[in-house]
């Protein structure tokens, strides 16, 4: 593989008070160029925006890998009503924790995103949704908000000072704090001032989301890539990252990537997207801790579901799941684990994790989660029987929106969390659990 056009790691000091880290003011952000791409999006035809962004084949960065620029056209014409922009900021997926780095350190970059695709969208009212346990992040968004207010980029005047007559405010909506308000509908009930069930789709957000209205739901770091997609270009933008090798969208762009577990150095790197578990690890991260050798890679999130210790070579790139029996790429933030890692203990508590964020609505997932998670605690103890595996495996593909059973894809997490660890590491499992007993016909011979 060609070595990735970039590839660094982004200073992240220790996460506590505001006042310990700096944060980028938007007088520095406009020093440095900051609400330039604005500007130019501006003095453009919202349409031929969303040209730019579907030309640059940009992706969701928050776990579904959606092409944006194909989402922003699935709005129908603006009516006269309201249409509403909800960033997704929840980011509770386990591993995961890119999105705090840019709110914490360069929040205007979010906004400008944000800007731009009110724009583009002919959208009214944004809503920043941040996850629950981010208190001190919360603040520095506030903040940065006020400030695109009092510099004229929010407001009744219009975009940048009245620049176009489209009004936009955008307001800081805090979580409930649940793992399900990630999900776009949960979200939008959340925002609404409902319990975060997920909504049956159809109707999509884009025709109807929140209040019933037509919404765009976009992560943070996908909108903080649109700025530079709108200065630099789709042509740009394609340097990085690589085609699709399955004849699918591109994996394009450069990529966030929070690397934690057994590394010698954690942290959040920015890499193109098609740079190897092996390269990640061992050119950036300063290798597995301790000299210890690799096992696994959970690649995205602990939803996606795992590598195993052949699949050291795997790419991160959108194609991932189709070559690697994965769901997906997800966030993009590997876990890696190393050779003393007891994977019957990864699944017992990847299956815990569901079973406590399951919403309840759906009962293949509220009953499932709570089944998988008694049969890997069973097996991890050592009181299980070949037959609990083998049930372990028939719940856990019984379960989510691919067979059909579950209105949102958390059963589905919980599904390919629980399979590929089993599938991948069946030795482990097996050497945890005791035979069957064979029951005996009365008077069989033998």
């Amino acid at each position: 593989m060609d070595e990735p056009v970039l590839c660094r790691r982004i200073p992240t000091p220790p996460w506590g008070d505001v006042a310990d880290r700096h944060i980028v003011t938007i007088d520095e952000y406009i020093k440095t160029g900051g609400y330039a791409a604005l500007e130019q999006a501006l003095s453009m035809d919202p349409a031929d925006v969303i040209s730019v962004v579907r030309d640059s084949e940009l992706r969701g960065r928050g776990g579904a890998g959606f092409p944006c620029g194909v989402k922003w056209g699935f709005l129908p014409d603006p009516d006269g009503g309201q249409r509403y922009l909800a960033v997704n900021c929840d980011e509770a997926e386990p591993g995961t924790f890119k999105d705090r780095l840019l709110i914490d350190y360069d929040p205007h970059l979010v906004l400008e995103g944000i800007a731009i695709a009110c724009w583009a969208c002919r959208l009214d009212t944004a809503y920043f949704f941040i996850r629950g346990e981010y208190r001190s992040q919360a603040g520095v968004v506030e903040a940065a908000i006020q400030e695109a207010y009092d510099h004229g980029i929010f407001g009744p005047q219009g975009l940048l000072k009245g620049k176009v007559d489209l009004k936009v405010d955008c307001f800081l909506h805090r979580s409930a704090g649940a793992y399900i308000c990630g999900e776009e509908t949960g979200l939008i009930e959340a925002i609404e001032g409902k319990r975060a069930w997920p909504r049956v789709k159809p109707p999509f957000p884009a025709v109807e989301g929140i209040f019933r209205r037509p919404t765009i739901v976009n992560n943070v770091e996908t909108l903080a890539a649109v700025p530079d997609i709108v200065t630099r270009g789709a042509d740009w933008y394609k340097t990085m990252g690589c085609a699709s090798s399955i004849g699918k969208p591109g994996s394009y762009g450069s990529k966030l990537m929070g690397v934690s577990g057994h590394v010698t150095r954690p942290g959040v790197y920015e890499c193109d997207l098609g740079i190897s578990v092996r390269d990640l690890v061992e050119q950036y991260c300063g290798g597995m801790r301790g000299g210890k050798a690799y096992k696994a890679c959970i690649p995205g999130g602990v939803s996606m579901g795992v590598l195993g210790p052949d699949q050291y070579e795997a790419e991160l790139d959108f194609d991932i799941g189709a070559r690697y029996d994965l769901m997906g790429l997800g966030t993009a933030c590997p876990i890696i684990c190393d050779e003393d890692t007891d994977m019957v203990s990864v699944a017992r508590n990847i299956a815990r994790f569901f079973r406590n964020e399951s919403c309840g609505q759906c009962t293949p997932c509220r009953e499932g989660s709570e089944w998988l998670y008694q049969l890997l605690r069973r097996i991890e103890v050592g009181d299980g029987r070949s037959r609990d595996l083998d049930m372990t495996l028939e719940i856990a593909g019984s379960m989510g929106v691919i067979p059909g059973t579950t209105i949102c894809g958390l059963a589905d997490g919980n599904n390919w969390a629980v399979r590929t660890i089993v599938n991948k590491f069946r030795d482990e499992f097996e050497a945890r659990v005791k035979p069957s007993i064979v029951p005996v016909t009365v008077g069989a011979t033998k």
